[in-house]
């Protein structure tokens, strides 16, 4: 190797080399690091630079190793540039949309047996329409029937009968034109709603808009939990009452009663109802009977439904010449068909007789029944004949359950039994706005507003009242249902909306917004008009922003006295309680957001923020519980969402009166009021709540109530101040002062603050910031300022509230829980199994008896809300899933224990004892609420008042 070649670095400095061209370059490049490390002039250089372009000195921020983005994609492409990659590789950089779809909704208008532009004529005619709420218990088949008069009025839609029916949890409103026996077409709105007892909610909200109800009864079960529950709730709204004793086919099929037994069913079905109407009305003249046409009988799997007038005219129309109202009229009760005379009789012609109704109406349904199921090949086709029916080879080749509903669809037709039934017994929006307006509005009914919705006028002025919200299928948005009840509405007119908190005082939670497109809801379609007169139900978008769970709809201008309609009264209480909160507390606007949906969404729901901060949701139940949570996940807001244990609301009351008198002064020293607390009389507090005495009324009505139900003296029931914690509250103010003592127009003057601070008291008690519950106040005596300036809000509010606190804590205070009542459904060789699931649980059983005609028991029983918790489970492990139960909110009772004992300890993680609970509730739930471990009784005496404590020689054994 020549040295003199390279240098010391091992550069090759000799002559040039005649080479391939790579060699050349790599070279030429050792030459220019040379040239750059030796910096030789820029002469030099610039020649290089001119024989190879690129090579110049290029600063390390401005060199360019990659193309541009633009240079790639070209200049009109939006290029996105991360600066750190934390994105997973599982997801992709730019998602794809994601349309949300969360209902099941036809795009476009099915095929229907009439046209729609027909359905939109009958909507001008209020006496053809038919408001209607289909209630029922639990898979008591209200759902299925309305699959059956879809079916009958959509040609081409086919219910799938395999499908199993899971439980409804919102109702359904559906609008068809159904005909009656003698072919006239009706418009029938029905809402269709969820036979859960934690789902009421719905119902009431569906019971507003209708004039009337029909009660559908399992013909196996009978009457259940929810099937009194409705009759109930319904004579309480005022409604019409029918009955459709579905699922006859059971009677036959599965329990294979012979008929005179099944008539038997039937009879103590419809007696029941007739005892439970007869407890709740005071009307005489609500009497349910096939007789008089307003109870039906069907069987939504097979297509059957039939009245006594419906089956009597398939006799007309086979024979002729039978008059078949008059035949009906003879088709129920003990009364006999003689066939030598031909009459009917009330006495049996011979010992093996049967009723008219078994020979007229089971007998025949059996045979065909017996017929389908047993002797397909043999002699179901002459049979058919007879009766008229023709069935293709291929049809009478069906299973046995599709064939029969064929054969019963053909022999009896559409429902028109149904339509009867409804058209006869539940008044048209026209003869129901009445008693409807009567019942619901706030304003009078005399005045010109009133009348125009009495008489259901199109062209009056507008009245709309919305009672439910539906989310769009993406869940962005809500559409206002409800049902107009004088005007029209127009699509895109503007309108005023009123809040639930509206009056004409107060016209703050008005609004003004302009409707969107209006629709008549068919369930899974919608058919959009452009206008709605008065008596129809209305999908309405556009004006949901303000509405919370009811509005009232008006003129915009022009109608000022219109007053709202009262808020729901639901049937049930939300007792149970859970906290939420978002896992990534960064989320919480999006929860808020998902939470103010839930609470348009669901009508009983309530949502609030304690003290400490957490957000609250009460509901009835878990099941129900279970919904609102799903909703607020997946459709509202598409977070992860925290929730705490369940726990229930409490109540405080005390149970002796006051062992001194309290009294409290203002902070300015010029005012002194004294009061005691003490019980209320058993069964006042329901009355308050259920509204049978109202503090509305005059001063001698509301006396007398209390003289003679609950044997006041004179002077208490005259000076009755107020009920709280608002109007229906559990507690009771008593103005006890003498005239003597006190200046009555002074205390007269303070009144109102009076009142405000013993609502405020009572709505939050001192015990854990509970509602108070069945507690009289007293004033005993009151010392009041001369000067207005002395005797301010201010001073007298908060003074009445600690007045109550104190009052209220020297009167023994208890804490109150709620209890459901549970009916559970099991065989007999279960029943020992509830009993010791109820037992652990601290509930008692109050009832148990077997079902008549089946092999099943009820158990009625009791038990704490806060220990149901996953008794349902409990119940079905332990009864390897035979027992069957529901329960529901039915009364508040005192927990054992006194709340205020200091001497107990209450241990972590283990169960207290009875006669500790209440302690313990009462001390978690003050720590749930960031409220001090304790109460302190001298947070709400003053200083006098403890002086006279001490001079009295009070022995207290609470801390000071």
């Amino acid at each position: 190797m020549d040295t003199d070649l390279y240098d010391e670095f091992g550069n090759y400095i000799g002559p040039e080399l005649d080479s391939d061209e790579d060699d050349d370059e790599l070279g030429r490049e050792t030459k220019d690091l040379d040239e750059m490390d030796d910096d030789d002039d820029d002469d030099d250089v610039g020649d290089h630079d001119d024989d190879h372009p690129g090579m110049e000195v290029v600063l390390h921020e401005d060199k360019k190793y990659y193309p541009t983005a633009e240079e790639v994609y070209g200049p009109e492409v939006e290029t996105i540039v991360q600066e750190e990659d934390t994105q997973p590789l599982t997801e992709p950089i730019i998602k794809p949309v994601k349309t949300k779809k969360f209902t099941l909704m036809e795009q476009t208008l099915p095929v229907t047996v009439y046209e729609m532009d027909f359905l939109a004529d009958l909507m001008d005619n209020s006496e053809l329409i038919r408001n209607v709420t289909l209630c029922g218990h639990l898979h008591h088949g209200k759902t299925c029937f309305v699959d059956c008069l879809i079916e009958q009025t959509h040609p081409e839609i086919r219910k799938r009968y395999d499908q199993d029916r899971g439980v409804g949890i919102k109702s359904t409103p559906v609008t068809v034109v159904l005909p009656d026996t003698k072919g006239k077409s009706y418009l029938f709105n029905i809402m269709d709603t969820p036979g859960h007892v934690n789902f009421s909610d719905e119902v009431t909200a569906g019971l507003r808009i209708s004039d009337g109800v029909v009660l559908f009864i399992d013909a196996a079960e009978g009457v259940m939990l929810n099937t009194e529950r409705l009759i109930k709730h319904a004579v309480q709204e005022r409604l019409a009452v029918t009955v459709c004793i579905n699922k006859i086919d059971r009677l036959i099929l599965e329990l294979k009663l012979p008929p005179t037994d099944a008539y038997y069913k039937l009879r103590h079905i419809v007696d029941e109802v007739n005892g439970l109407i007869s407890m709740y009305s005071t009307d005489e003249n609500l009497i349910l009977s096939p007789l008089l046409g307003n109870v039906c009988f069907s069987s939504s799997q097979y297509s059957i439904c039939f009245t006594l007038g419906s089956f009597a005219k398939i006799y007309a129309d086979t024979f002729g010449d039978i008059n078949y109202q008059e035949f009906a009229k003879r088709l129920w009760g003990d009364i006999y068909f003689n066939p030598k005379t031909r009459k009917f009789t009330k006495k049996a012609p011979t010992s093996s007789s049967q009723r008219s109704f078994v020979e007229f109406i089971l007998e025949p349904l059996y045979k065909i029944l017996a017929q389908v199921v047993g002797d397909v090949d043999t002699s179901l086709p002459r049979t058919l004949d007879e009766l008229g029916i023709h069935l293709t080879k291929e049809e009478l080749k069906l299973n046995i359950r599709p064939l029969l509903r064929l054969v019963c669809k053909k022999f009896f037709g559409e429902f028109t039994g149904f339509v009867d039934m409804c058209v006869q017994h539940i008044p048209s929006p026209k003869v129901g706005a009445k008693p409807k307006i009567e019942h619901t509005y706030t304003g009078g009914v005399d005045s010109d507003l009133g009348e125009a919705m009495s008489d259901c006028d199109p062209d009056g002025p507008l009245m709309c009242h919305t009672t439910k919200m539906y989310s769009t299928d993406d869940g962005v948005q809500f559409h206002a249902f409800g049902r107009v009840l004088s005007g029209t509405i127009h699509a895109g007119q503007p309108v005023k909306v009123l809040g639930e908190n509206y009056t004409l005082e107060d016209e703050e939670d008005s609004q003004i917004c302009t409707v969107g497109r209006l629709w008549i809801s068919v369930a899974r379609y919608h058919i959009e008009v452009n206008r709605v007169p008065a008596g129809n139900w209305v999908l309405i978008e556009g004006v949901d922003q303000p509405i919370v769970k009811t509005a009232t709809i008006t003129e915009p201008r022009g109608n000022e006295e219109a007053q709202i309609f009262r808020p729901l009264k639901f049937n049930t209480t939300s007792v149970i309680k859970i906290a939420v909160e978002p896992v990534n507390p960064s989320e919480l606007p999006k929860m808020l957001d998902g939470l103010r949906k839930v609470n348009k969404s669901y009508p009983s729901l309530t949502t609030k923020v304690e003290e400490s901060g957490e957000h609250v949701i009460l509901g009835t139940g878990e099941l129900y519980l279970d919904c609102v949570m799903h909703d607020l996940r997946k459709m509202y807001s598409e977070i992860d969402i925290k929730v705490a244990d369940p726990v229930v609301t409490f109540c405080e009351t005390v149970v002796e009166t006051s062992s001194l008198k309290c009294f409290a002064e203002t902070p300015n020293k010029k005012n002194k009021i004294t009061m005691i607390a003490e019980p209320l009389e058993k069964g006042l507090a329901e009355d308050i709540e259920n509204e049978v005495v109202q503090i509305t009324w005059n001063r001698k009505k509301l006396g007398e109530f209390f003289q003679t139900k609950y044997d006041w003296d004179l002077l208490a029931a005259r000076s009755i101040w107020a009920f709280g914690p608002d109007a229906t509250g559990p507690n009771i103010l008593v103005d006890d002062t003498l005239p003597s003592e006190v200046d009555k127009a002074l205390l007269g003057s303070v009144k109102d603050s009076i009142v405000q601070g013993f609502q405020w008291g009572t709505r939050e008690g001192p015990l854990c910031d509970e509602l108070i519950r069945n507690v009289k106040f007293k004033i005993l005596d009151a010392v009041v300022a001369q000067e207005p300036l002395h005797r301010g809000g201010g001073q007298i509010i908060p003074t009445a509230r600690r007045v109550v606190y104190s009052a209220f804590l020297m009167a023994t205070p208890r804490l109150m829980e709620p209890y459901y009542f549970v009916e559970v459904q099991a065989p007999a060789d279960c029943v020992s199994a509830v009993y010791t699931v109820l037992a652990r649980r601290r509930g008692h059983v109050t009832q148990d008896a077997p079902i008549p005609g089946s092999p099943l028991y009820t158990i009625k029983a009791f038990i704490p809300a806060i220990d149901s918790f996953g008794f349902e489970t409990d119940l079905r492990t332990h009864t390897q899933g035979q027992a069957f139960s529901l329960s529901v909110f039915h009364h508040w009772q005192i927990v054992p224990g006194d709340p205020l004992d200091k001497s107990i300890v209450i241990r972590p993680l283990e169960p207290q004892p009875a006669p500790h609970l209440a302690r313990e509730f009462m001390i978690k739930t003050r720590r749930r609420k960031g409220l001090s471990e304790d109460v302190s009784i001298s947070k709400f005496f003053d200083d006098p008042m403890l002086l006279e404590l001490a001079k009295q020689d009070v022995v207290l054994n609470y801390p000071m």
